[in-house]
């Protein structure tokens, strides 16, 4: 929280600070020359100042929640970016005016005692007003930044206060402070935290496919940093550099900095022309009225105040009210074998509610489609006889239909209907088991190979035990467990044989000492507990007994084309579960090891998934590709040539990054089983 508070605290003093010193100077130029009466006029135009810009980050707030995800991201780069013109630009205008400001708005002060009330609110609004737009786009900026708003609010309510405090100092003239040293100083701070939210502007337009380059990373240092560590989190929050980093992002922010950085401070060592200055005398000036020698014709005090503030906030509620899209009212959808889409209308482009009941007498799944092609568009399933759920999606131009499927039932699509105008909304394209043909044979293949390979591996640590040969039995026992490991798509379809393989200890009444404490990890015990070859010899035996039966078994077990979209995230969620806790840990030590097969196991799920993929989630693959890469870095670290480092051994930020990045790679291969889901056609 502190390390995004900073950037605005920071930003609220600086910004407090300028405001604040132009009020003071107003204040005092009033009182100086005697007029005390006008001092409202600056207040009006100070309070409007306030209104329209707290106008103005409620307007880019509930803008910005309106929009899509992708145009969200979209709208805060483009906000960033120019947040970063104006930052830059208040910085130079303030290195250059703040010897000189006292007597510029003076001047501006005394030829408005001239004239009417207008002039001055006006002065006094255009002075603060600046200050204060500005600081709501950096606020809301820093906020999209952090993704939390208590942070920057904080600091910058910090700032705000402080800065309050050193102007009333300055009006009583109870503190010095060199301004011009201050506002070099915290240019210079600013510059740099400028360029990070630079950096973040351009991501976020990345993300959002405005700009190129969203997958070439110019650095990762997720393996060697923690993202989630005190200093990390300081550094992210202040100058909003993160682990990893885009070349866009890194030629901007280095490019940003070397320009900027070297024109400020030629500019701060260039010398600075003293700015003449003229004392108002007040005798000289009298109000408009005095000088004609009749009063001036008054109105109510509170008129222009409470005009000036309740403008831009009605216009920003107007701002808001248009913007936001206007809810439609939910049709009720009827889900069944014989009422399939009754009261479906064609509804207006954008985002919609549909009321799905179910008037059938079982329960069914239901999906929005595309008819002609049956992409998915929306869909809920186990809706039960009687009830009704909402399905919420965007609709768009084109023609859409309700497909009803009940629970042991033929499926039904409605009549369907034509939508026109609209933008462009995401659907999934289903597949069939014919989609899907060619990618379990390929993984069919790839299994085969691996089962091959393990009965010879078996066969080896065997012998190396029957000779008593138990330090390569050591090793010959991890390459044959690696290559089990790394097939970890077919582990449902094992039946049996993965008990007898690969079987953990938990549940046996006995422990590691139970008759049924078999395969794998029954020789890992003995062989790292100082077990004879003796003992071992039987549990060998049954090995390779084992593997050789499951070669025979797989070509006619039942492998479904459905399993391989679940297997995606299974294999590492069973990673997580089991070997990032040390679980299945019977002595080797080599659970970081097994982790990395599972890893290779994904990695060949992925590659025979991919066309499919491609075609429907084409900015998945490179996003799970990096994290994979990330994952393995991290793995690679804990090898020492044979050795593994345990889990338990491991130390708590080495721990941490690689569940966080396992984590993390779940969560982007989540969306696999859905996108390849086998859904039954009409």
């Amino acid at each position: 929280m502190w390390g995004d508070a900073f950037p605005s605290f920071l930003i609220g003093l600086r910004e407090g600070l300028e405001a604040g010193l132009i009020v003071s100077i107003l204040v005092a130029t009033l009182v100086r020359a005697g007029v005390k009466s006008r001092l409202p006029q600056v207040w009006t135009g100070v309070l409007a100042a306030i209104a329209l810009s707290m106008s103005f980050g409620a307007v880019l707030t509930f803008t910005a929640a309106s929009l899509s995800a992708a145009a969200q991201e979209a709208f805060s780069g483009t906000l960033s970016v120019i947040a970063v013109v104006f930052v830059t630009a208040m910085v130079f205008w303030m290195r250059r005016s703040a010897r000189g400001l006292s007597g510029e708005l003076r001047e501006k002060v005394t030829g408005a005692l001239g004239t009417g009330a207008g002039v001055l609110i006006v002065t006094s609004f255009l002075a603060v007003g600046r200050e204060g737009l500005e600081t709501a786009l950096f606020l809301w900026t820093t906020a999209q930044a952090a993704g939390e708003s208590a942070g920057p609010l904080t600091g910058a309510g910090i700032g705000l206060v402080l800065s309050t405090g050193l102007c009333w100092g300055l009006y009583r003239r109870v503190l010095k402070i060199n301004l011009t040293k201050f506002f070099t100083a915290t240019g210079v701070v600013l510059i740099v935290i400028a360029a990070g939210v630079l950096g973040y502007g351009l991501r976020d337009l990345q993300e959002g496919g405005v700009l190129p380059g969203k997958s070439a990373y110019a650095l990762d240092l997720s393996g060697s940093i923690d993202a989630g560590s005190w200093y990390s989190t300081l550094v992210q929050g202040v100058f909003n550099l993160t682990p990893t980093m885009t070349w866009l992002q890194v030629l901007a922010y280095v490019g940003y900095l070397a320009v900027v950085m070297t024109l400020f401070v030629r500019g701060v060592r260039a010398p600075t022309r003293a700015t003449k200055t003229e004392s108002t005398k007040a005798d000289a000036v009298k109000e408009p009225g005095e000088r004609a020698g009749k009063a001036p014709r008054r109105r109510p005090t509170w008129v222009v105040p409470v005009a000036v503030v309740a403008v831009p906030v009605v216009i920003a509620s107007l701002a808001v009210a248009l913007g936001r899209p206007k809810p439609a009212a939910a049709q009720t959808i009827a889900v069944s074998e014989k009422e399939c889409g009754n009261g479906f209308t064609a509804p207006e482009p954008g985002r919609q509610t549909f009321q799905m009941h179910n008037t059938g007498g079982k329960t069914s799944e239901v999906y929005l489609i595309d008819p002609s092609t049956s992409a998915v568009y929306g869909e809920i399933e186990g809706l039960a006889p009687g009830t009704t759920r909402a399905l919420v999606a965007t609709v768009v131009g084109g023609t859409y239909a309700w497909r009803c499927v009940p629970t042991g039932g033929a499926a039904v699509t409605s009549k369907a209907v034509r939508v026109t105008g609209g933008g462009s909304a995401r659907a999934v394209v289903p597949v069939s088991e014919k989609d899907l043909a060619a990618p379990l044979q390929e993984y069919k293949v790839y299994v085969d190979h691996g089962l091959a390979t393990l009965v010879a591996q078996t066969r080896t640590l065997d012998d190396d035990i029957k000779g008593n040969h138990l330090d390569k039995a050591r090793t010959d026992w991890l390459t044959a467990h690696l290559t089990y490991s790394s097939l970890g798509a077919a582990y449902g379809t094992f039946e049996d044989f993965d008990k007898k393989i690969n079987g953990r200890v938990d549940g046996l009444p006995g422990g590691v000492r139970d008759k049924d404490f078999a395969g794998f990890h029954r020789l890992e015990y003995g062989l790292w507990h100082g077990e004879s070859a003796a003992s071992l010899k039987a549990p060998a035996d049954q090995l390779v007994a084992s593997a050789a039966g499951l070669q025979k078994a797989f070509p006619s077990q039942d492998f479904a084309s459905s399993d391989l979209p679940l297997r995606a995230h299974e294999i590492l969620e069973n990673t997580l579960q089991f070997e990032l806790t040390g679980d299945t840990d019977e002595g080797s030590g080599t659970n970081l090891a097994t982790a990395g097969a599972n890893l290779a196991g994904t990695r060949e799920l992925l590659t025979v998934l991919r066309p499919l993929l491609t075609t429907r989630a084409p900015e998945l693959l490179p996003t799970v590709d990096a994290d994979i890469a990330r994952l393995q870095t991290l793995l690679d670290v804990a090898r020492h040539g044979t050795a593994w480092t345990p889990v338990d051994h491991l130390d708590a930020t080495t721990r941490a990054r690689i569940n966080g990045a396992t984590g993390q790679l779940l969560e982007d291969l989540s969306p696999v089983p859905a996108l390849l889901e086998i859904r039954k056609a009409a």
